[in-house]
Order: structure tokens, then C-alpha cells, then sequence
């Protein structure tokens, strides 16, 4: 390896983004080098750089804002940004630094899309906006902070640049969903993108995507979150508050948006084969987990049934283009409505495979596992108040419920309709939370843990004969 992949080898397992955690780097290649702002004295650089890197036979692809200065040069600020000093294009050594946190390369990454690539560009990638959407410049980039499998930076009120750091060959969900939503008030608008040809990539590659910044706005985990501490603080007693209304307004919302996507995209029916498919898949992802995670043994028996009974669908399902990547985290409640963010879903899946068509009701599921989150999140600090635990969960199934009305009410599937599916869907997203908090943040790993254990002894006691009287 190079200098520079030497340092980038030990730079990416730090990085919040880097989907391969606890897994060793055997090897590191820079495959793709994309000069954005050419290093000239002791000025900064800015490249896009691509690397490939192998992790058990594996080989993943990211891509970083790399930036250069000469050591002498650094701003005190990007000092915590550096990754190392060493040679860029066989010039003298400078320092090497995360470009997103430097704000005078950020400015100059927006500049380029009010000046989209043309003929005589060598950078090797492609800067692409809309007709009839002049992109304002002149200002600087600053980084969202916040969990992501991505980077963002807001400039200024007016845009959003979100930065994939996994790559994968072809369009972006992201960019494809939110340009077939275009027009609709509950998604921000997109501006433009950046795309590359890629070497071994038959398609070109989404880097990046711009969209219209939503000011004033508030995260709805926030608020979940909020809604449930206020509860838990002895405001309400009886899981009732302001959210629920909030909730409904996000079920129809969210009807609305499936709506546009079975409008402006294919659709099609699940047939049973495929749901006995998807059904396999399910059950190896359960497997997986208990393996990992023994405490998740004890209640595979009775999630192993919701899949059988989902494996049996004697009905075709609808199915078309959906969120992919659905939680309270993902939506911001303006002061007039809710916007969707990140149409991206599971980034470290191919982007065929996320172009799938799938039911709705995996968004449905995936919010519905996000209310629960907000509620079982709260009492990770407080696991042994059964009055607490009360309150919290009553919150949960009245926002469930509210959510659930409200999406039905606007024209979604029913999910009272479709309770086999949406149970099947609940338990594999559940499954799938248990692994990444074993692995993320076990401190959370009882959140998941006890929504199974929770469905696991409703789902027994529905199905237990009536006692004798």
C-alpha cells in the first residue's frame, strides 16, 4: 500500500459511516483519484477519492471529500480533521484531512454546480442540475451531526449536499425516488447530483445529491422523544399527548407519499412464491441473529411462526417502490406539514436489490418499530419502573394506532387488514435492530429485545385457548 492508503486503512474503521466495523482491513486501494481543486503551493486541494477495501474476501467501496494543505498551512480548526501527512500526486507532502469540515473547499463544491460539467472537464466526474434551477453560491458547507451512514452539509437555508459514502453501481434510490417525487411538498426538492463512471462499475455511479434545504424544521425523533419524557416526567398519566395527533398526521402523510411513488413508478403483486421467499430470507436473518445474540433464542420458536403463517399467503400482496430505511429519524415536522428525508434505504445493500419492489407495509413496519424505539429508548435508564415502563408503552401503542388510522384513512392498505404481513415485517426489521445494537450500542440492546418479547407473549396469549369457566 501507498502512504496515503496506509493512512486512509487506519483513518476508515473510525468513521461512523464505515459500514465494516470490527472486521480487519486486509487491504486498501485507491481506485479512483477525481481532482476537484488542484493543490498549488501551500493552498489547499480537493480531490474525491475512492477506495476499495477487503475485509474477509469482501471488498466494499467509499468515497471521501479528501483535502490538502501543506502541514505549515493547516487551520488550527482542521486539525482534528487531519489523517496524516503524506504525498498527494508526487508533490510535496501535505497534510490530508476530511474536506467536508473545511469550509473554503466546501464553497468551492458548491461553486461547481453552478458551473455543471462540460466537455472539456478532466476531473472524471459529472456535476448535473436541473433546466430552469440556477444554484446559488457562496456559501460554505457545514456538517449535520447526528448518526448517519452518510455525510451532509446545509448551505446555508438554501441546500442540502448529501455525500454516499458507500458506494454501489447505479442511481442512487435517494436521487431516483425524490426526482420521481418532484413536485410533492412532503420532499425536499433535489437541485442536482454528482455522478462517475467507476472502474469494474458497468453503470455510473451516484456520488452526491443536492437538495433544497427545509429551514425551521424539527427531527421526529426529537419530538417523539420529547412527547415521551414529558410523560415519563409525570406530565400525563395516561400515554395520551399532543404526538398523537402528530402520529396520525405522519400515517397520512406517508399514505400520500406511497401514493405518488405507485403513481409515478411500477408496480406489481407479491406472488406466493416469492412471499415464501421472502419468508427464507427472513428465517436466515433470524438464524444469524440468534446465533450472535443468545438471549434472542428463547423467542425464535414463536417468531419463527409469524414467518410461516406469512410464508402461507393464499393472496397476492401489492408491492412497488418504498421508502426502504423508514423511522422517525428519516421525517421533519415543518411548522405546516411532514417532509421525508433519505429515500437512500439500506446503504449497505446493492442498489439493485433496493430497487426492488417490496410491500408498503415495510414502511409502515419500520415506523411503527420507530415508536417503540422512542418509548423503550427512555427506559434503558430506568428498567426497573414498572410505572414508567407503563406510561412509555401506552404512549407507543396510542401513536401506533394513530399512525396506523391515519395511513389507512388516506388510502394506504389497511393494516388491520394485513396483520400477517405487518407482524412478519415488525419481527424481521426487530431481528434486524438486534443485530445492530449487539454490534453498534449494546447498552440498547434490551430496546429491540423486549419489543420481541413483548409480541412474542401477546401473539401466545391471542393464541391460547379460552380457559374453562
Amino acid at each position: 500500500m501507498s502512504k496515503l492508503e496506509e493512512l486512509l486503512a487506519a483513518w476508515l474503521p473510525r468513521q461512523r459511516w464505515f459500514s465494516g466495523k470490527g472486521v480487519p482491513i486486509h487491504d486498501l486501494r485507491v481506485t479512483g483519484r477525481h481532482t476537484l481543486v488542484p493543490a498549488r503551493g501551500d493552498g489547499p486541494g480537493l480531490d474525491i477519492v475512492v477506495v476499495e477495501a477487503e475485509q474477509r474476501g469482501r471488498r466494499s467501496r467509499y468515497q471521501m471529500l479528501l483535502g490538502s494543505r501543506s502541514p505549515r498551512s493547516l487551520p488550527g480548526e482542521l486539525a482534528a480533521e487531519t489523517i496524516g501527512v503524506c504525498r498527494v500526486g508526487g508533490g510535496r507532502p501535505r497534510a490530508v484531512y476530511d474536506a467536508s469540515h473545511d469550509g473554503e473547499l466546501t464553497a468551492a463544491l458548491l461553486e461547481r454546480f453552478a458551473a455543471p460539467t462540460g466537455p472539456g472537464d478532466t476531473s472524471g466526474v459529472r456535476f448535473r442540475t436541473l433546466p430552469g434551477a440556477p444554484i446559488r453560491v457562496g456559501s460554505h458547507g457545514r456538517v449535520l451531526t447526528g448518526e448517519q451512514s452518510n455525510t451532509s452539509l446545509v448551505f446555508g437555508e438554501d441546500y442540502v449536499l448529501k455525500t454516499f459514502r458507500r458506494l454501489w453501481p447505479g442511481r442512487n434510490p435517494d436521487l431516483e425516488l425524490t426526482m420521481a417525487l418532484t413536485g410533492s411538498p412532503c420532499v425536499a426538492r433535489t437541485c442536482g447530483w454528482i455522478e462517475a463512471d467507476l472502474p469494474g462499475y458497468q453503470e455510473p455511479t451516484t456520488l452526491a445529491m443536492l437538495q433544497s434545504y427545509v429551514p425551521q424544521a424539527t427531527d421526529g425523533w426529537v419530538l417523539a422523544t420529547r412527547s415521551v419524557r414529558a410523560l415519563m416526567d409525570g406530565a400525563r398519566t395516561d400515554g395520551e399527548d399532543a404526538f398523537t395527533a402528530e402520529a396520525e398526521r405522519l400515517g397520512r402523510t406517508t399514505a400520500e407519499v406511497h401514493g405518488s411513488l405507485a403513481r409515478a413508478l411500477p408496480t406489481d403483486v407479491l406472488s406466493p412464491n416469492a412471499a415464501a421467499e421472502l419468508a427464507e430470507a427472513m428465517v436466515e436473518r433470524l438464524a444469524m441473529a440468534s446465533e450472535e445474540v443468545p438471549e434472542l433464542a428463547e423467542y425464535a420458536p414463536r417468531v419463527m411462526a409469524a414467518y410461516t403463517e406469512f410464508a402461507q399467503l393464499g393472496e397476492p400482496l401489492p408491492i412497488q417502490r418504498i421508502h426502504g430505511d423508514y423511522h422517525l429519524g428519516q421525517v421533519i415536522r415543518t411548522a405546516s406539514e411532514w417532509v421525508l428525508l433519505d429515500f437512500e434505504g439500506e446503504p449497505t445493500v446493492p442498489v439493485r436489490e433496493r430497487q426492488r419492489l417490496t410491500s408498503p407495509l415495510r414502511d409502515v413496519a419500520g415506523m411503527l418499530r420507530s415508536f417503540d424505539y422512542a418509548a423503550g429508548y427512555l427506559l434503558v435508564r430506568h428498567p426497573d419502573d414498572p410505572g414508567l415502563e407503563w406510561a412509555a408503552r401506552s404512549w407507543a401503542r396510542n401513536n401506533r394506532a394513530a399512525f396506523c388510522a391515519g395511513y389507512a384513512d388516506t388510502g394506504g392498505l389497511d393494516p388491520d387488514q394485513y396483520l400477517t404481513t405487518l407482524r412478519a415485517f415488525e419481527f424481521d426489521k426487530a431481528v434486524y435492530e438486534v443485530l445492530y445494537e449487539a454490534r453498534n450500542r449494546p447498552d440498547w440492546l434490551r430496546v429491540p429485545l423486549d419489543s420481541i418479547a413483548a409480541a412474542v407473549s401477546t401473539a401466545t396469549a391471542a393464541a391460547a385457548p379460552p380457559v374453562p369457566g
